[in-house]
C-alpha cells in the first residue's frame, strides 16, 4: 500500500488524459445471509395507452431488498396480483412467504408531458393485513427509479423499524485508460444501486476525496488541475463550481460539518499538514492541530463538536486521534492496536467509527469498525488493500474501495461483516466512494 506519508506527497505528480467511463456500476452479492427473510414483489400493473414505463419498479424494489442483506425476494411467483382482491392467499402461505408487495403504475399526459402515478401495498400473507402503502403522483419518466428507491425505503421501514438507504446516491472517482495509455480522472454520482450514473467532472489531473454536503446539493473534492492541489465545491443541480482553498502546499481531505456551514480540511500552509476548519461564509480559518508530524483525513462526529483525524505523531505510525472542533485542546489518541489505522468515518448515530486497519500479525489493509469509547477493533473485510470507508445513512452498511492486483472497485459490507457485495465497472478503476445523506425527491 502507498505509505501514509508518501500518499500525501507523491499523489500530486500523477497525471493523464482520456474519455470517462459512463457505464453503471454492476452489483454482485458475494456473501449473503442464510437468515434473510423471504419476500415476494409482484410485477406492478400498468394502466395507460402509451408504451410500457421505461423502468420496472418491481425489479428495482426486489433488487434493493436483496442487496440490503435482510431479505430474499422470490424469483418465481405463482401469480402477479395488482389488487388486494386478486391475491390468492393460500398460494403464498404454502410457500411460507410472509410478505407480499403489489403495485400499479398509471400513466397520464399533462401539457404534452408524460407523468406517472405509482402506488404500492405491502401485505402480511398470513393475516391478509396491510402493513404499508403509499401513492406517489406527478412522477416524470426520469424519476421512476427514484420512486422505486423510495418504495423500497418504505417497505424496509415497515418490516424492520429502521430507515432504509435506497433513495440515496453515491459519489466516486473513476480512472480510465485512453487510446494512448494515458489516464483520465472523473468525478461521478450514481443512485445507491449504481443506476443513473452521471459524470460531474473529468480531468487529466487527479480528483480525490469527494464529500457530500448535509443537504446533498454540493460535493467538495480535491482537484490537482493546474498542477497543484486545491479544494473545489460543485453544485450538483447546476454544475457550478467554486474554489474554496488553494493555499501553497497541500489542500486535502475536505469534510462538510453536520450543519453544512463549515469545511474541515488538511492544509500545509503553515508547515507540516495540520487540521483546519474553514467557515464557508466568512472564509475564516481555525487551526485545530499544530504538530511537526502529518495530521490529515478529518471526520466530523455527527454532533459537530469533535473531529477524528489520522496522524503519525505516535512513533511514526498512523493512528486515529480526536480533537475538539472549537480548538484549543490536545488531541486524544483513539486507536492502539495494529500497525496502521487511518481514514475514519463516523456512523450516522455517532456510536461507531469505521477505518482502515492493518494488524500486527497479518499483512493487508482492511476495513475495521470500533465502538466509540472502546478500543476493541472488529475487522470486517479480508482484502489486500481496502480503503475509504463510508457509512450508509442508516448505518447498516459500509461502502469502501477495494484494490486487487492494481484493479480497484467498490465493495460494501454489513456492520457485522456477514453480508458483502461488490460494485464495479469493467472499463474503469473505481475508488474514493462517498455515500450521500438521505435525499428529497429529485
Amino acid at each position: 500500500m502507498r505509505t501514509f506519508r508518501n500518499w500525501l506527497f507523491i499523489v500530486a505528480f500523477l497525471a493523464g488524459a482520456s474519455a470517462p467511463a459512463r457505464a453503471a456500476l454492476e452489483i454482485e452479492i458475494t456473501q449473503g445471509l442464510e437468515s434473510a427473510t423471504p419476500i415476494a414483489v409482484a410485477r406492478f400493473g400498468h394502466a395507460g395507452s402509451g408504451p410500457a414505463p421505461p423502468e420496472s419498479i418491481s425489479a428495482i424494489v426486489a433488487a434493493n431488498l436483496a442487496r440490503s442483506g435482510r431479505f430474499a425476494p422470490l424469483r418465481d411467483l405463482p401469480q402477479h396480483p395488482v389488487r388486494k382482491e386478486d391475491i390468492r392467499w393460500p398460494d403464498w402461505r404454502r410457500l411460507r412467504v410472509g410478505s407480499l408487495v403489489i403495485g400499479s403504475i398509471e400513466e397520464t399526459v399533462r401539457g404534452g408531458a408524460r407523468e406517472y402515478q405509482v402506488a404500492f401495498r405491502l401485505f402480511d400473507t398470513f393475516t391478509a393485513g396491510q402493513l404499508a402503502g403509499q401513492r406517489y403522483t406527478g412522477i416524470r419518466p426520469d424519476q421512476l427509479r427514484w420512486a422505486g428507491h423510495q418504495i423500497s425505503d418504505d417497505i424496509y421501514y415497515a418490516l424492520t423499524g429502521e430507515k432504509g438507504a435506497f433513495a440515496t446516491r453515491i459519489a466516486y472517482v473513476t480512472e480510465t485508460a485512453g487510446q494512448e495509455g494515458e489516464v483520465v480522472f472523473a468525478l461521478n454520482v450514481a443512485d445507491s444501486d449504481g443506476g443513473n450514473p452521471v459524470v460531474l467532472r473529468t480531468s487529466p489531473d487527479p480528483i480525490m476525496s469527494p464529500s457530500w454536503s448535509p443537504n446533498g446539493s454540493w460535493l467538495a473534492y480535491v482537484s490537482f488541475e493546474g498542477g497543484r492541489s486545491r479544494i473545489m465545491m460543485q453544485e450538483l443541480a447546476t454544475g457550478r463550481r467554486q474554489e474554496v482553498s488553494a493555499f501553497p502546499g497541500i489542500n486535502g481531505a475536505p469534510a462538510f460539518s453536520p450543519e453544512g456551514r463549515r469545511l474541515a480540511l488538511t492544509l500545509s500552509r503553515d508547515g507540516s499538514p495540520d487540521i483546519y476548519v474553514l467557515d464557508l461564509a466568512s472564509g475564516e480559518l481555525l487551526r485545530l492541530t499544530t504538530s511537526p508530524d502529518i495530521d490529515t483525513e478529518p471526520a466530523w462526529a455527527p454532533d459537530g463538536r469533535t473531529l477524528v483525524f489520522t496522524s503519525d505523531r505516535s512513533g511514526g505510525r498512523p493512528h486515529l486521534f480526536r480533537v475538539s472542533a472549537a480548538g484549543g485542546d490536545k488531541p486524544r489518541r483513539l486507536t492502539f492496536s495494529g500497525r496502521y489505522n487511518a481514514r475514519a468515518a463516523f456512523s450516522p448515530d455517532g456510536s461507531r467509527i469505521a477505518f482502515v486497519h492493518e494488524s500486527e500479525s497479518a499483512a493487508g489493509y482492511r476495513i475495521a469498525i470500533m465502538e466509540v469509547g472502546s478500543e476493541k477493533v472488529d475487522v470486517l473485510t479480508n482484502g489486500i488493500l481496502d480503503e475509504s470507508p463510508t457509512f450508509a445513512p442508516n448505518g447498516r452498511m459500509i461502502l469502501y474501495a477495494a484494490t486487487d492486483r492494481d484493479r480497484s472497485a467498490l465493495a460494501a459490507v454489513s456492520i457485522d461483516g456477514q453480508f458483502r457485495q461488490r460494485l464495479s465497472i469493467d472499463e474503469a478503476g473505481v475508488r474514493d466512494p462517498a455515500w450521500s445523506p438521505r435525499l428529497a425527491r429529485r
